[in-house]
């Protein structure tokens, strides 16, 4: 069963850590984050979809995606990676973009206009015995008042991400 935890820290900015442990091997959540395929099928919220996703699995790579509403409005976005280490941490650096791939403000999409134009998303993957303790951290400078929606929205995508480690 998966726990979740959700703090807010003022260290470099604010940060929500959620930490999950998944019944399933590291291995496997790490190819969860890392392959377009998997991606596909968990990256994003509950009664989104995920039309499409690029991954360049380097430093200085970036993955694109797409996430599409209940309503057909897409929201593009990019993760430029900062650090790789298989299989134990990633670490990128989150935008919006338009579907060009072009780094957008959150206002292009009706958000906040005062969100950053980028925040720092860092996952650790630790393996406990047939399990992995997932620790996600993105730090956001300002836009306090966005915290409890990225909280709601990462717990959403991380529910996807536990069903499809778990049941395939």
């Amino acid at each position: 069963m998966a726990s979740t935890t959700a703090i807010l820290s003022p260290v470099r900015g604010r940060e929500l850590v959620i930490t999950r442990i998944l019944d399933a091997p590291r291995d496997l959540v790490f190819k969860a984050w890392t392959d377009r395929e998997r991606l596909l099928r968990w990256w994003a919220p509950k009664g989104f979809t995920t039309p499409s996703v690029s991954v360049d699995l380097r430093p200085g790579g970036s993955f694109n995606y797409c996430m599409r509403s209940p309503e057909g409005r897409d929201f593009w976005g990019k993760g430029q990676y900062q650090e790789i280490i298989k299989p134990l941490l990633i670490i990128y650096m989150d935008s919006f973009t338009d579907e060009k791939g072009n780094t957008v403000p959150a206002s292009y999409y009706g958000m906040n206009p005062d969100f950053p134009q980028e925040t720092l998303v860092t996952v650790r993957f630790i393996e406990e015995p047939g399990k992995t303790r997932l620790t996600l951290r993105h730090t956001v400078i300002g836009a306090a008042e966005e915290l409890e929606a990225m909280r709601q929205g990462w717990n959403e995508m991380l529910d996807r991400l536990e069903e499809l480690v778990t049941k395939g």
